[in-house]
């Protein structure tokens, strides 16, 4: 029954980060859960959030989630916090050494690319990544048109 659709492991995307794809090179990906507050996860299930600018950092052994904004819940009143706090992200230790050990690294950074939420938990999808150059980007685009108009060319002939 877990395989089916609208099954207990299934994953309902509140939130994609479609500019990490192209500003970036995913060499690695690791879903964490979050720490959040009831109004935060609230406004989370409402899909008021947004993954743009947000990037995550090891410090003193732990994992945290910068930038990422949560609206304010509507009802929230005093209970809501600051929408850009930043937030404890949850993984287990052999997983943070090792995202340690990689974004250490020159050139890799620790970005978030969804938010979703599985069994009723808010958790997002952290990627290892190394920024594209400027001519790596005008690359994969000119690839990209490449393959377009291959696909328009086959198509006009059946």
């Amino acid at each position: 029954m877990s395989g089916q659709a609208g099954g207990p492991d299934e994953r309902k995307v509140v939130v994609a980060n479609r500019k990490a794809r192209h500003e970036y090179t995913i060499e690695d990906t690791v879903e964490a859960g979050l720490v959040l507050t009831g109004t935060e996860i609230k406004s989370i299930r409402d899909g008021k959030a947004q993954l743009t600018d947000a990037h995550a950092r090891i410090e003193d052994g732990e994992a945290w989630l910068y930038n990422l904004h949560i609206a304010p819940y509507e009802q929230g009143g005093r209970f809501n916090v600051d929408p850009r706090r930043r937030r404890k992200l949850l993984l287990k230790r052999k997983e943070i050494d090792r995202l340690y050990g990689k974004a250490e690294e020159r050139g890799l950074a620790l970005i978030p690319t969804i938010l979703f939420l599985k069994r009723g938990y808010a958790k997002i999808e952290l990627a290892v990544a190394r920024g594209k150059k400027l001519h790596d980007r005008r690359e994969a685009i000119a690839a990209r048109e490449a393959r377009r108009e291959q696909e328009r060319a086959l198509a006009g002939r059946d």
